[in-house]
């Protein structure tokens, strides 16, 4: 194939999936020349960001030729996060030295779905070791860097697929989230990143993962994309454990809907009793602002949740839920994990883990669900809940260091995404929006949090603010 020109390049980076797919049904581009688009941003911009950590390009080549033109998101390159899930044929390290040689031979459920949207996969991108992190350092792949500002975080744990995407190296990519790991990156990226209610995508082959509190969903700089890929992998499978009730119409055209006059809680004040960064609460309260003259109903809600608590308890039963995993793990690998297959904080987790009883871990458990109970309930006047995704601007490199040995100490450093983790014990959808910059141009995240089962009206207002307050032509200078 010809090299291919500038004018291809830039209209590639400049569109979002879904338009990318419209060119490929209609003939104007063929599958196989936006793989070379893919791959040509990545050869040049990667090396310097180090977003995608596994170059798949003749898997990618050879997808190409097969491409349903029907399929949502026909022929558009895509990257795979490097946590948990398995694609056929590709590695699957969780950033890991104990599974840095481990490839998978089998498809999850949503990458049988991602597979019949028509994505093309062109890499795989970094992630922290485990997911154990709000940044993107794993110590067997090295630092993901932010685009926007050297030296500071990208975030975490789906730090390389926000890069990806907020560069132009693909218009969206899989994430997942457990504390606050699509919404985190999202926010230090300057894009979109959704976090569903529990159990809207199967987590098959698992039959659960923490109890419910962790998510699949994707990266993506527009609201529409969001939106057709929720429509591409939702779904549960019979037997699952948690089964949200299903809309009518697909998400894609409820987003687009003008919302009608909501009722909306926005808090500024941290549930742990943090500061909040000036340029963030200001983000918020003019979010506050676009919608009351929006014409909805805005008023400030505090959460009464006890943070540290609730953090500490989500913790210990994740602890417990990482050591089971690794035991998984030794399975496949045929060995023991010692103290040098994993970093430091991976280790303490494990050893923190098996250290806890059964009895404790059932009332972890226990405690958890009366706490989402109890924010759902805090919550239930309120159509919408805003809040900041972060309560400060991006950290530098380091700050959460994963050779840490008092995990006590590291697990305090997730202040910052307090207002995540209620709604992954909760199972509320929660997205996070890119709607301000601070005076030193690193973006500001904003989060959405609607009702269980509600993403349309989180997807509808989101699509009401990407027009009241655009950020499509923000984009990081490299």
């Amino acid at each position: 194939m010809a090299p291919i020109s500038e004018g291809l390049l830039e209209t590639y980076t400049g569109s979002d999936a879904l338009a990318l797919a419209g060119l490929v049904k209609r003939g104007e581009v063929s599958p196989a020349e936006l793989v070379e688009a893919a791959i040509t941003m990545i050869e040049r911009l990667n090396p310097s960001l180090n977003a995608v950590i596994h170059r798949l390009y003749d898997m990618a080549r050879a997808q190409a030729a097969t491409v349903d033109r029907n399929t949502a998101f026909a022929g558009v390159p895509f990257l795979f996060k490097e946590l948990a899930s398995s694609w056929t044929g590709a590695p699957l390290t969780n950033s890991c030295r104990f599974m840095k040689d481990f490839v998978a031979d089998s498809d999850s459920e949503v990458v049988r779905r991602i597979k019949a949207a028509g994505l093309l996969l062109v890499g795989k991108s970094n992630a922290p070791e485990n997911g154990w992190s709000i940044t993107t350092e794993p110590k067997l792949y090295g630092t993901t860097k932010n685009p926007w500002k050297d030296g500071i975080t990208p975030g975490g744990s789906s730090g390389g697929a926000a890069v990806a995407v907020v560069t132009g190296m693909v218009p969206i990519a899989e994430a997942s989230d457990g504390a606050g790991s699509i919404r985190v990156p999202a926010s230090c990226c300057g894009i979109i990143g959704l976090k569903p209610s529990r159990g809207r995508v199967s987590l098959a082959p698992f039959g659960d993962y923490w109890y419910g509190g962790a998510y699949f969903l994707c990266c993506s700089r527009t609201v529409r994309d969001t939106a057709a890929y929720l429509d591409a992998v939702a779904g549960a499978l019979p037997g699952d454990a948690y089964t949200p009730p299903v809309p009518e119409g697909s998400w894609l055209n409820l987003s687009a809907r003008m919302p009608k006059k909501l009722r909306i809680g926005f808090c500024v004040t941290p549930p742990n009793g943090a500061a909040i960064d000036p340029e963030v609460k200001a983000t918020v309260l003019s979010t506050v602002a676009a919608l009351e003259r929006l014409g909805h109903d805005v008023e400030e809600h505090d959460m009464p949740l006890n943070a540290d608590a609730a953090w500490k308890t989500y913790t210990d039963m994740t602890n417990v839920q990482t050591a089971a995993t690794f035991g998984f793990l030794e399975t496949l690998i045929g060995r023991p994990v010692t103290p040098n297959d994993v970093e430091p904080v991976t280790w303490a987790v494990i050893e923190r883990g098996r250290a806890t009883r059964g009895v404790k871990h059932v009332s972890d458990v226990e405690q958890l669900r009366l706490i989402g109970r109890d924010i759902v309930a805090d919550l239930n006047a309120c159509d919408i809940f805003i809040t900041p995704t972060l309560t400060q601007l991006p950290r530098p490199f380091g700050y959460y260091d994963m050779s840490e040995t008092d995990l006590d100490r590291y697990n305090a450093k997730w202040s910052d995404a307090v207002f995540n983790f209620p709604f992954n014990i909760s199972g509320l959808p929660a997205i996070s929006l890119p709607l301000g910059q601070s005076v030193g141009g690193v973006p500001i995240g904003v989060q959405l949090v609607g009702r269980y089962g509600d993403e349309a009206t989180v997807l509808a207002l989101s699509s009401q603010l990407e027009e009241e307050m655009p950020w499509k032509d923000r984009r990081p200078a490299i």
